[in-house]
């Protein structure tokens, strides 16, 4: 890459929070960035020309549906992910191990890979590191990342020891396999809830020089004051001058706790998962607009809100579409779901800037969760 790959413009002098710019072939990013996960190469229900309105700087796809369908090689043939799903800004792709262990029924875990059966039709397949950065070489995202072992939570020390060591070995494999210029290549650092296996899986990791890096094995069941007790220890250890990849959260409250510790990147499908099930995520909490006491309340989702949503419909109205099962409800809800989180982005970024962070998390938690 000709261009710096990542830059850190202003470091918080009162918190580990910072201001950046990735730099990729599709563009740049600011961080702290909240990426909408767009799985199936679509963020669901959304058009890429509302997610350019909405200020959507990059979107995330992932490896093992690609992978399963359509296949990597017709993404490859349409010209690439970018071409393909017709999204012109960065796209940064998964490496499939988070989904290998959570959806393949019947996976095996060898030091080769990971045997599985597609949970389409059960026929048997097999990832491997050099497999998963063959498929993300072909789909041609902005960055990829490393095939890791997410272990669960919770699990015995022994067992995440053991993950996180074969994660380290996948990772060379992985960094050995990338030969796609113009990509970058972010290792997982793992370790489960253990500090001390966090700092050893980032002091090997850190060895490979990788361009970023993910923190993996995060917001799968922990308590969340236990994931910002892991940050505030890992990342101390980690890079100043790589991008720090907080993985599968999106929370508004773990999103500003995540920024004061130093985190730059975010993803998770919460916000467009919520808003299929008919909630809205506003300032004071997640509004169940889908339930009957709003079915005469004839104000936006969100007094204030400048979303297409907020500015032109009504609680009553979106809700008696999600009664209905008309797909325009849940797609007004989605907008404003990522619109809101895109916002809380910008404002987050502001507050660095004019080192009020933490009052503005102050501010945003004395009133998040008393909805009405």
């Amino acid at each position: 890459m000709h261009t710096q790959f990542f830059t850190v413009n202003y470091q918080s002098t009162k918190t580990m929070a910072r201001l950046g710019t990735i730099n990729t072939q599709h563009g740049q990013i600011q961080t702290p960035v909240f990426m909408p996960v767009g799985t199936q190469a679509t963020v669901k229900t959304m058009s890429p020309r509302e997610l350019y309105e909405l200020g959507a700087e990059i979107i995330l796809s992932n490896t093992y549906h690609l992978y399963l369908r359509p296949g990597h090689d017709l993404v490859a043939e349409a010209g690439g992910l970018h071409r393909f799903m017709n999204w012109n800004r960065p796209i940064l792709t998964d490496s499939g191990g988070f989904q290998v262990f959570s959806l393949a029924p019947l996976r095996k875990i060898t030091e080769e890979g990971v045997e599985f059966r597609s949970h389409l039709d059960g026929s048997k397949r097999f990832l491997s590191p050099e497999k998963s950065i063959q498929i993300q070489m072909a789909l041609g995202a902005d960055i990829i990342m490393a095939f890791d072992e997410c272990a669960p939570y919770p699990a015995d020390r022994e067992y995440v020891k053991r993950s996180k060591d074969l994660t380290t070995r996948w990772a060379r494999r992985c960094q050995a396999a990338h030969s796609r210029r113009g990509q970058a290549l972010f290792g997982i650092i793992q370790g489960g809830v253990y500090p001390d296996l966090r700092r050893e899986s980032a002091a090997e990791l850190l060895e490979l020089d990788f361009p970023g890096y993910g923190i993996g094995g995060l917001s799968v069941g922990e308590p969340k004051e236990l994931m910002y007790e892991v940050l505030e220890h890992l990342i101390p250890v980690m890079p100043v001058d790589k991008p720090r990849y907080l993985m599968g959260v999106g929370s508004p409250d773990c999103l500003i706790e995540g920024v004061m510790r130093g985190v730059d990147m975010f993803d998770c499908v919460w916000p467009t998962r919520l808003a299929r099930h008919g909630m809205a995520i506003t300032r004071r909490g997640n509004l169940p607009v889908r339930d009957n006491p709003y079915s005469r309340d004839f104000r936006p989702l969100e007094e204030g809100c400048t979303c297409y949503t907020c500015q032109n419909f009504t609680r009553a109205y979106i809700r008696h579409l999600i009664k209905a099962k008309e797909v325009l409800g849940i797609r007004l809800t989605t907008i404003h779901n990522l619109a809101f989180l895109i916002r809380l982005m910008e404002d987050i970024r502001q507050a660095i800037a004019e080192e009020r962070l933490e009052e503005f998390r102050n501010e945003f938690l004395s009133e998040y969760g008393r909805i009405r």
